[in-house]
């Protein structure tokens, strides 16, 4: 009697242990995803490379399987020490390799990472199978309830990583978290089957190693990765946050802040002021008698500030996704000197709210619109250069307004900003094209769009300016031979392409642009 309840007890947890590591793998899988789009940039690509690397590892590891038929339990059990071991330090690892080696040995690193713990979960399912059919009433029964838990498992994970892991724990805390759990399977599994494994107190006291060592990575492995992640950037980190959406960081060096998303510098409060003029006042003064504003982006509050320079205005809507960007706007000390609390202000409504989905359900129309958003180096920001998104910019602009898009750099993303311009001019929409030198960005291009031609002669600045003055404004239109819109190719003439949701030219574009920069 007691043996067959030690049985029933042992499938039991088979079916949860299923469930359970499948959760894990899932954890991870997407969890690398994320390390690669973080670190190696585009994040379509990161997440289909390693999600592809992960399966194709599982296929080996089920495969490898197949020679695994003696010592079942035991080989389970070491299989869930590596991927707890190897697993849990992942992420770690990969910000120190990031910051202490060449280039192009991280992403080595992550994808053998991914593969390795890809082929380690592959060799699990068949595994417990096996056990559960040993000692399980049918086989057909075993089998079909460790599918299942392993399948429902993996909805459970990717649930968990993205509500709750990622936001609460980071990337590197979850590393170490889920490592654990696959690390105290193995150990349960130990004491269940205690009696069919010999030297059992060895294996445990491996077990009890690898989760001391875990353990350590979960409470101090952290704040070792900010310190090697302090390698990628030139200041000294003053405030670091995984939102929902982005990591955050702010650096500051003697009186340089400096605004990070996702390792792409957004501003530098030694030259801000200059791409926010440029921004902002032509597109105020092109503007006819200008009382409505919307901004796409800037949840800083830069771009708002200077909206707020301009008395008729009576209605400014800010519309920036991630809600983490505008709360550090409006508590950080250093930003609120630079915004000068701007984003608190009573003409100000602030909406977290996706640019895109925003346009498509307001029916409000706008005397100026300001879009200041990341550039496009993955597909969802892309979705925010195209036609269609353009096209509902021009929808929401009034017949006198005129609309401003920050456009990356003529100089070294060329194709780049000419390819936008275009396709903001592929709307109907009429187009001038600005450009000025920021030190911390470099030389950056801005397109202007209205629906009626705007003479860039007779625009002005009438209010208060640290850079930006009337008789500048004109020669802002001026680009150099290397930077023009000219696009000759072969000796002939050729038009810039169009960006759109169907056939988004502009994301190879861009990486080519600034692979070298």
């Amino acid at each position: 009697m007691e043996q067959e309840q030690l049985k029933l007890r042992q499938s039991y947890f088979i079916y949860w242990a299923s469930g359970i590591v499948s959760i894990c793998g899932i954890v991870f899988e997407v969890l690398f995803g994320a390390l690669g789009s973080y670190i190696l940039g585009d994040g379509v690509k990161q997440y289909t490379l390693t999600i592809s690397l992960f399966l194709t590892g599982m296929g080996i590891g089920a495969s490898l399987s197949e020679k695994i038929t003696k010592h079942l339990i035991l080989s389970f059990i070491y299989i869930e020490f590596f991927v707890a071991f190897i697993g849990g330090f992942s992420s770690f690892l990969m910000f120190a390799i990031t910051a202490y080696s060449s280039s192009g040995t991280d992403a080595f690193f992550l994808y053998a990472v991914t593969l390795i713990v890809g082929a380690l979960t592959g060799i699990e399912l068949p595994i417990l199978i096996r056990k559960a059919n040993e000692i399980g009433v049918t086989l057909q029964k075993s089998t079909a309830r460790v599918l299942f838990s392993d399948y429902a498992g993996g909805l459970i994970g990717g649930l968990l990583f993205v509500f709750l892991l990622r936001p609460q724990l980071g990337i590197v805390k979850t590393a170490f978290f889920v490592g654990l759990i696959n690390l105290t399977v193995a150990l349960v599994i130990i004491w269940l089957f205690r009696k069919e494994i010999h030297k059992k107190w060895i294996h445990a006291m491996m077990g009890g190693f690898i989760g001391l060592l875990l353990l350590l990575g979960l409470f101090f492995g952290q704040s070792l990765a900010q310190s090697f992640e302090q390698k990628l950037y030139k200041d000294p980190i003053i405030h670091m946050e995984e939102s929902e959406y982005q990591k955050i960081v702010l650096t500051k060096d003697r009186e340089d802040i400096r605004l990070y998303l996702d390792g792409s510098l957004q501003l530098s409060s030694i030259d801000e002021y200059r791409y926010h003029e440029v921004l902002v006042h032509p597109t105020m003064s092109a503007a006819k008698e200008p009382e409505t504003a919307l901004v796409l982006g800037g949840g800083d509050g830069m771009a708002v500030r200077e909206l707020l320079k301009y008395d008729s205005l009576q209605d400014i809507t800010l519309v920036d996704l991630d809600p983490a960007v505008v709360e550090l706007a409006t508590s950080n000390d250093h930003l609120l000197n630079l915004n000068q609390g701007s984003l608190t202000d009573e003409p100000l409504t602030i909406k977290h709210r996706d640019a895109f989905e925003f346009l498509e359900d307001t029916d409000a129309w706008y005397d100026v619109i300001i879009v200041d958003l990341p550039d496009p180096n993955d597909e969802s920001l892309n979705k925010l250069y195209t036609k269609e998104f353009y096209s509902l910019v021009r929808n929401h602009l009034k017949p006198d307004g005129a609309a401003m898009v920050q456009a990356t750099s003529p100089v070294f993303a060329r194709e780049v900003y000419w390819t936008i311009s275009n396709t903001i001019a592929s709307t109907g929409l009429h187009t001038n094209n600005f450009h000025v030198d920021v030190p911390s960005f470099g030389n950056w291009g801005f397109v202007m769009a209205s629906r009626q031609p705007i003479d860039t002669n007779a625009l002005s600045v009438d209010v208060p300016s640290h850079f930006l003055t009337t008789d500048m404004i004109s020669r802002l239109t001026e680009f150099g031979k290397d930077e023009d819109g000219t696009l000759e190719t072969n000796n002939s003439s050729k038009e810039w392409g169009v960006n759109t949701l169907i056939d988004p030219i502009l994301i190879p574009i861009y990486e080519d642009a600034w692979d070298h920069y």
